[in-house]
């Protein structure tokens, strides 16, 4: 990591807050980074934890932008000379944010992973780094709607900074209604990536409020993503699936469906990349089925390596659900790539996901958790090649028209750094 340049340096900046960065399943943001930076946007990027894994994707290393950890060990007496700082600067801010956090208990409930004393300490750290009111961080923008947007909101009481958020999904569901209202109310722009989410936040949001909601979609480049070339009729169908192995992906549900194409007779090998806290369970499964030699779970690959892998594959399947506890997806950006790729994709109409897969058009949806219905779309691409090429053809036209990260980016830009910011 790079240590934070010198922010009172010349030229507009966007401060990006991230709940944690660079996260091997967040390419979205990655992606948008750089793509930002490609279209002239000086950004900094402040992360609340480093998570330190094994894999990072490769475009990490292309970002120019320096990262603060803000969670990383400091001292007592720094902690405490930033509060100084913040306090004397602007008094009245710094006590009455500080009484509104500590009035606030109810912030701490629903999906949270750091105390609101702990965000409002991020933002006291922020307010430092970026000195002010009369900073050239001219925008803030906070990925997901629980804690980041928490502190981009306490930076903005405490500075005066505008605002930013953009939710997701579990950040938005899981979180306080009323929580995510206040949220929408106090930003410049809340930003979502489907119209779902756009719907939930419009009910959440105070009256007059709901204006500042836009869907900016979670866009793919179109130039990386490009179907490969045809495979041969004698080889064995491929389907890729790709997604952290956690419940609400529901690939125990994938597992299951390729059991009754085995049973069926037709030939596939489906390949699932990811790592998650559901891997035993759903080796368990595949060796349960007898799927050994039809099912593999590959693990964790980098984005560019997933590219080749979606090149190679013949369909895509993804099979999410809304779990008990609300969790869900909004739109998976690895189905916007494997339509990018001119792929057939099964899934299920969670979420924002119809807004992209259109049944019968741009691929093929099942009703979650509806195992045959599932099983059934899968056989019937991969008993008519045909069929898979159409479907495919139109979904990389719709990832075309709908889905360009450079036109997604355009639109976040005029946000960050026009009138609205």
């Amino acid at each position: 990591m790079t240590a934070p340049a010198d922010l009172a340096a010349a030229g507009p900046r966007v401060a990006y807050i991230l709940r944690s960065y660079p996260r091997l399943s967040q390419t979205f943001i990655l992606n948008e980074i750089l793509e930002m930076e490609r279209q002239g946007v000086d950004v900094r990027i402040f992360a609340m934890t480093d998570p330190q894994e094994q894999i990072v994707q490769d475009g990490v290393h292309r970002v120019r932008a320096p990262v603060e950890i803000l969670g990383a060990a400091r001292s007592r007496p720094s902690v405490v000379a930033d509060h100084l700082r913040a306090a004397a600067r602007s008094p009245w801010r710094y006590l009455r944010t500080f009484v509104q956090v500590a009035r606030r208990s109810d912030i701490d409930s629903g999906y949270v992973t750091a105390s609101r004393f702990t965000c409002f300490g991020h933002a006291v750290r922020l307010a430092r780094l970026m000195g002010g009111p009369s900073s050239q961080v001219t925008h803030v923008h906070a990925h997901f709607a629980h804690d980041p947007a928490l502190i981009a909101l306490l930076l903005n009481r405490l500075t005066a900074i505008p605002f930013s958020f953009t939710a997701h999904a579990r950040d938005l569901y899981q979180t306080s209604p009323h929580v995510v209202g206040e949220r929408i109310a106090a930003a410049s722009a809340a930003i979502t990536c489907c119209q779902a989410n756009l719907e939930h936040m419009t009910r959440v949001a105070p009256d007059g409020a709901q204006i500042k909601i836009l869907v900016v979609h979670n866009g793919v480049d179109l130039d990386a993503f490009q179907p490969g070339a045809a495979r041969g009729d004698s080889q064995v169908p491929l389907i890729v699936s790709i997604g952290r192995l956690v419940e609400k992906k529901g690939f125990p549900d994938l597992v299951a469906a390729c059991d009754r194409l085995r049973r069926a007779g037709h030939r596939f090998r489906c390949d699932i990349y990811g790592d998650g806290p559901l891997r035993e369970a759903i080796e368990a499964s595949i060796a349960q089925h007898g799927l050994a030699g039809h099912v593999t779970l590959a693990g964790s690959r980098t984005h560019d390596e997933l590219r080749e892998v979606l090149r190679r594959a013949d369909l895509f399947a993804l099979t999410p659900f809304v779990t008990g506890d609300g969790d869900r997806d909004g739109i998976p950006t690895v189905l916007i790539e494997a339509m990018a790729c001119g792929l057939p994709v099964v899934t299920t109409p969670v979420c924002g996901i119809p807004d992209a897969v259109i049944h019968g058009e741009t691929g093929l949806l099942a009703p979650p958790r509806d195992v045959d219905a599932i099983a059934a779309h899968l056989g019937a691409l991969l008993a008519d090649e045909p069929l898979r090429r159409a479907i495919g053809r139109r979904a990389r036209e719709a990832a075309v028209r709908d889905y360009d990260l450079r036109a997604g980016v355009r639109q976040l830009a005029a946000i960050f750094v026009g009138p609205a910011a």
